[in-house]
Order: C-alpha cells, then sequence, then structure tokens
C-alpha cells in the first residue's frame, strides 16, 4: 500500500528532528561544571556584597563588608587559576 502525502511528510519531520543540527557543544567533565557554578556563585555574592556597601552607613558594618569582599576576591582568584 502507498504511503499518503501527509504521512510521507510527517516522517520526513520525524526523521530531521532525530539528526543533530549544527555544531554541538563540547561536553563538559563534572569538574568543570562544577568550577563555573562556584564561580558563578562567588560572582553573585560579591556583586550582593558591592551593593551592600554602597548602602551600609555604620562603620563596623562596612568593614565587616569589606573583609567580605576580600575574602570572596580572594577565592575567585583562585577558581580562575
Amino acid at each position: 500500500m502507498a504511503r499518503g502525502w501527509e504521512s510521507k511528510a510527517v516522517a520526513d519531520q520525524i526523521e530531521e528532528g532525530n539528526q543533530p543540527r549544527g555544531p554541538q557543544a563540547p561536553e563538559i567533565t563534572p569538574e568543570e561544571r562544577q568550577k563555573k557554578e562556584r564561580l558563578a556563585s562567588l560572582l553573585l555574592s560579591r556583586s550582593r556584597l558591592l551593593d551592600q556597601l554602597e548602602r551600609a552607613t555604620q562603620p563596623a558594618h562596612r568593614n565587616m563588608l569589606l573583609n567580605g569582599l576580600k575574602a570572596i576576591e580572594k577565592e575567585i582568584e583562585e577558581e580562575g587559576r
């Protein structure tokens, strides 16, 4: 029995959908993914600290935020290596 025009078009669409499209991004290892996630988390923490530092008025609070900022920046530098 001959296949109808519509069923052939659907079959072609399914086949095209199963084929890879363009160049695939290289797979990253779990360690690399964890490192990227850690760096993103550190950058977010740094951003939050900078935001809080802009609004802080008490010297003791500002010192605490500055110390936290130094620690975060040190970790960012170590992660970047």
